[in-house]
This record gives C-alpha cells, structure tokens and sequence, in this order.
C-alpha cells in the first residue's frame, strides 16, 4: 500500500490512526468506554448515564443522570400526527424493514420538526449572556428574542403548542428543574432565562404563552451543561424509541401502502382547468 500523501509506504501508525476517537478503544477480549471497562458498566449505570458518558466524556452523578433521565422519557412518543411516527409508518406499510422504517421517520426531524430544541437552546444562552453582561431579565430576553428574530423569522421556538394548551410533559419536567434547583444539581440560570422569554412573549395576551417540550428540555439540556449541538440529537435518542415502537406495530397490522390520509379525504388540486394538449404538438389523435 502506498501513502498518498507522500508516496511512501504506509506505517503502522498510520493504518491505526486512520480514525481517531477519544470515546472507545477495544482490542481482543477488552471494549472500554471512555476508559471504564464495559463489563464493569454493564449492570452498574443506567442507559441514561452510559448515553451521558459517551456523549460527555465522564460519568454523571445520581442526580444528574435521573434528570437527564427524564427528559430522555418525556420525548419518546406523541402519537401518528407527529410527522416522524407517521412517516415511520407509512414506511411500514410500503415494505421497508424496522431499520428502513425507522430511518424514515428520524429523517423527518429537521430544523421545524425535532431541531427547535437546539434553536431554543441557543435563545437561551442568549439570553443568559446578556443577563450575565448586566442587562435585567426580560431586558435581555427582549433583545435577544429580537436578535432571534431578525436571523431567523417571527417564529420563536420552545413556547406554544399546537394540541396542547398546556403541555404536561413541560409541567412536569419543569417541576423536575425546580426540585433539583432546590437540591443544589442544577443551578436554575437557564430556568430564569426561559421564564424571562415566556413572560416577553406574554405580553399583551389574554394568558400567558406557556413553555412547550421543546422549551423546558432546552432548559434542562443547559442545565446539565450540555452544548446546543446536542440538543437535536438528544430529542432524535428519545423519539427513536417511539418511531421503532410504531413501525413495529405497524408492521405487524398487515397494511399495504398506507398514505397520510384515508382515500375519502382526497386532496385539493389547485392547478389549471382540464385542456386539451395543442393541435401543433399532437402525433396522432387522442
């Protein structure tokens, strides 16, 4: 084998560091996450804490891993209106396998459909930055919603929900927050932050604009000191357990090419009235 980049033989060194990775290294009868042993993880952490500790590099405490836990929990299913489960469906009865189904489904979640999360999570630190450089609260939420606004549309993610008018799954992981603010394992900046841009969107509405899933799990992602760019990938982790659940199901009713819609409900064409295709361009008679 030759070296393309200077024409010489290729190393060891250099077949073994084609990949470099600091979170597995295995050889013949050893696997070690991040430098644990992985017989001495299995049984020891919980899923949560092992997806912690691939993805953060150190293993979380009791506390951490619960509430990470929990948000991991609340994203897991919502149903075949949500786009990802009824693609995954779809998929389902058009003959792909589970593993085709459910990347159909998980190919779904883009920027207005799983990605909000990410987009919120970077309003907040927003907001924190321009709290923490002295501006007030809802100050700093204004002029970062404003921010927000001018790169992105009048669209602000995390608040509002089209089904629910209160979504439970933000009640209770908000209560979740406060408890381990009051126990000292999260700091609660990030709740100030996303209560500050609720209370600015609020404003000259009958009742306030409540926080959505995607909101509160921004919230506690900051919490626990993860980076936005995870934040999509976290919700994609929790939603994929529902996707595989239905796909799943689906595959087993027996169904064949299932559209989005039952046959009854048709569609609106919008194009041009039927017309005859011109004498000039016609081969033979219709």
């Amino acid at each position: 084998m030759r070296n393309k980049k200077d024409g010489g033989t290729l190393t060891l060194d250099d077949v073994t560091g084609w990949w470099e990775t600091d979170i597995v290294d295995i050889a013949p009868g050893s696997i070690r996450i991040r430098g644990y042993a992985i017989e001495e993880l299995i049984g020891n952490i919980s899923f949560p804490a092992m997806i912690w500790l691939v993805l953060r590099g150190e293993l979380p405490s009791k506390q951490q891993a619960d509430l990470f836990g929990a948000v991991l929990v609340s994203a897991v299913d919502h149903g075949p209106q949500a786009p990802s489960i009824a693609v995954a469906r779809m998929a389902a009865t058009c003959g792909l396998g589970l593993n085709g189904a459910m990347a159909s489904g998980v190919n779904t979640l883009g920027d207005v459909h799983g990605g909000t999360g990410q987009q919120c999570m970077e309003l907040l630190q927003d907001v924190d930055a321009r709290h923490v450089a002295g501006l007030e609260e809802d100050d700093a939420a204004a002029e970062a919603i404003a921010a927000y606004r001018e790169r992105c549309g009048a669209f602000v993610p995390g608040y509002g929900h089209r089904f629910h008018p209160v979504d439970p799954r933000a009640v209770r992981l908000s209560e979740l927050v406060r408890e381990s603010r009051e126990t000292g394992t999260v700091s609660g900046r990030y709740l100030v932050a996303g209560e500050a841009v609720q209370r600015v969107l609020s404003r000259g509405k009958s009742k306030p604009l409540p926080m959505n899933i995607d909101g509160i799990t921004a919230v506690v992602l900051l919490e626990l000191g993860f980076p936005a760019e995870l934040g999509r990938g976290i919700f994609i982790l929790s939603r994929s357990v529902g996707i595989c659940a239905h796909a799943f199901e689906q595959s087993r009713q027996g169904e064949r090419i299932k559209g989005p819609t039952p046959p009854g409900c048709g569609f609106r064409y919008r194009g041009p009235a039927p017309r005859a295709l011109p004498e000039s361009i016609r081969k033979s008679p219709p």
